[in-house]
């Protein structure tokens, strides 16, 4: 891969604020940073990016690779980010032919801090192949407790979602950001940078809600389950299913939602079924009986 020249402008993901907490004490708390970034490619502004500003290049650089505005890698010459003009400008040797048509074809999406997806995508994402992996149960449930030592960011400040790359139960890579299709894009990004295309990550994790942006971006990298603490959206199950992409909403604990598994998913740590709670419809029944033959809660009393 050619060298590409990057300026590495990270800057601390948290600062601190003066706060008045519920006893009237005052003290500093840990919050998280938000920083604006406008992205110019080759000269041509695109976007505004709302960040941490914790990995500015490889946000930058996976939000192209995601809004099919880049790509390859090898088209990169430099990613330089100025946090005093709040500007990161990408210059490439090669730009999409339809550039113009692209950046011309936005669809509005419920993404926080971008929200648009570059004409397109769908169909070139639909041609990709993605491999059938699957799941066991007892592989999510240890997934799901790993996870739980990787955000430290929400976990001092809030505020923030998060992302990542997994193999399985292992976490490779984790990403936090004010958003969470930038930490999505910032792993993407990741991969490319570090020459990391071939990596062996087969589920991808978020915080966020699984909606058709996030399946989008999910099927580009390559992944075919997509694992959420959080809920799924009409829109997200309809591209799960076209592009094969197996969603587990709601996966905490040992609780999860699997929608589009099929033969894939092996049930093996399926936890006690809690007791049935009496149904409403019962206890109308019992409200509708004649009192001749009812017992008062007095009698039933020994």
């Amino acid at each position: 891969m050619p060298e590409i020249a990057l300026s590495h402008a990270r800057l601390p993901a948290t600062t601190l604020a003066q706060v008045v907490d519920a006893y009237g004490d005052t003290r500093e708390q840990a919050i998280a940073a938000e920083r604006a970034l406008t992205v110019y490619l080759n000269k041509r502004e695109i976007v505004t990016l709302m960040s941490l500003g914790d990995d500015p290049e490889a946000l930058v650089v996976g939000y192209l690779r995601n809004q099919g505005l880049l790509r390859c890698v090898e088209d990169l010459v430099a990613v330089q980010v100025d946090w005093d003009v709040e500007a990161a400008v990408v210059i490439t040797r090669h730009l999409p032919e339809d550039l113009e048509e692209r950046l011309g074809t936005r669809t509005v999406t419920t993404g926080c801090g971008q929200g648009t997806v570059f004409g397109k995508l769908l169909d070139q994402t639909a041609l990709t192949a993605l491999p059938d992996t699957a799941l066991a149960q007892s592989t999510l449930y240890a997934l799901l407790n790993n996870l739980n030592s990787y955000n430290e960011t929400y976990k001092s400040a809030g505020a923030v979602h998060g992302c990542a790359l997994c193999q399985q139960a292992q976490v490779l890579d984790f990403v936090e950001d004010v958003g969470r299709h930038n930490a999505v894009d910032t792993l993407a990004g990741r991969q490319w940078l570090q020459e990391a295309e071939s990596t062996s990550a087969d589920i991808f994790y978020t915080t966020g809600r699984l909606t058709s942006e996030m399946v989008l971006k999910v099927a580009q990298m390559g992944i075919s389950i997509l694992v959420s603490r959080s809920g799924v959206t009409q829109k997200g199950v309809e591209l799960a299913e076209r592009f094969g992409v197996m969603l587990v909403a709601r996966a905490k604990g040992k609780q999860f939602q699997a929608i589009n598994a099929g033969q894939r998913l092996t049930l093996d740590a399926m936890p006690p079924r809690p007791p049935r709670a009496r149904s409403s419809q019962h206890a109308m029944q019992l409200e509708k009986q004649p009192e001749k033959g009812r017992l008062t809660a007095q009698e039933q009393m020994p």
